[in-house]
């Protein structure tokens, strides 16, 4: 595949890593206004560093737009002339929609929306996909770069609200989760580098437990819950005191802030 990464910072930098790392491009232009910055890619075969958006799209296939939403338009508007219906165009631009880039691009551009969260860092991102019409048969494609870098999942548009706050809020969500285990480590006599790997890898063990298995959680749960035993009683504690209750009120809370603000940019 031959690839570009308008606008590098930290996410395009976390592309751009996990696609070399899975050898999976032809050749790859990694643009940025100060190249300063990417000098470390230079090591890399098939790989150019420039501060020309131009001359990145008409050397490449895949356009992965990773720039601030404040310039996504302008950018846009600027490379239209240069951008065909034989390039496939990828943006991770929140609140960015898929009729935006059509009134810029045209309703014959393929055009896709992907919203990776942090862990792409680690190549452990959840990123949710959606496309234009022109774009449903360049889906597979989107999700094998995304797949390089964690795991994708092809959601309709109307759903990407939604999925930033289960996928991307979600992030700091189990963040805070983790971070009360580790308290709760603390208070019953670990130190505190000890208690946030206890913590951190039970978070992954049973995330993985579920991946692997495909079990519904609670099927994991009556695994560890013996009769009168100690988990089915901190269970149910924090069930009294609301623990799922008080997760499910957040997300929705944050849904709805997601709503509203979207609603103040139109």
């Amino acid at each position: 595949m031959k690839i570009a990464i308008i606008g590098v910072g930290n996410l395009g930098r976390s592309i751009a890593k996990g696609l070399l790392l899975n050898n999976s491009i032809a050749s790859l232009y990694l643009t940025k206004r100060n190249t300063e910055s990417l000098k470390d890619f230079e090591e890399y075969p098939n790989v150019t560093i420039t501060s020309d958006n131009l001359l990145a799209v008409e050397q490449s296939e895949i356009l992965i737009f990773a720039v601030q939403p404040a310039h996504i338009e302008s950018l846009l508007k600027e490379l239209s002339p240069v951008i065909t219906e034989k390039h496939i165009v990828i943006s991770t631009i929140t609140g960015f929609l898929l009729a935006d880039m059509e009134t810029i691009l045209g309703t014959d551009q393929p055009i896709i929306r992907a919203m990776p969260n942090t862990a792409i860092a680690v190549g452990k991102s959840m990123t949710c996909i959606c496309s234009n019409e022109k774009g449903e048969n360049q889906i597979e494609i989107a999700k094998s770069i995304f797949n390089s870098l964690g795991t994708s999942i092809s959601i309709p548009e109307n759903q990407m609200q939604a999925a930033t706050v289960v996928c991307a809020s979600g992030i700091a969500f189990w963040m805070r989760l983790i971070r009360a285990s580790t308290q709760a480590a603390i208070q019953l006599g670990f130190d505190a580098k000890e208690a946030q790997e206890l913590a951190m890898h039970t978070c992954e063990g049973a995330a993985s437990l579920l991946i692997s298995t495909g079990n519904h959680p609670e099927q994991e749960i009556d695994k560890v819950t013996t009769p009168k035993g100690c988990t089915i009683e901190g269970l149910n504690e924090m069930e009294h005191k609301g623990l799922s209750s008080s997760l499910i009120q957040g997300m929705v809370t944050s849904f709805q802030k997601i709503n509203a603000i979207k609603k103040e940019q139109l």
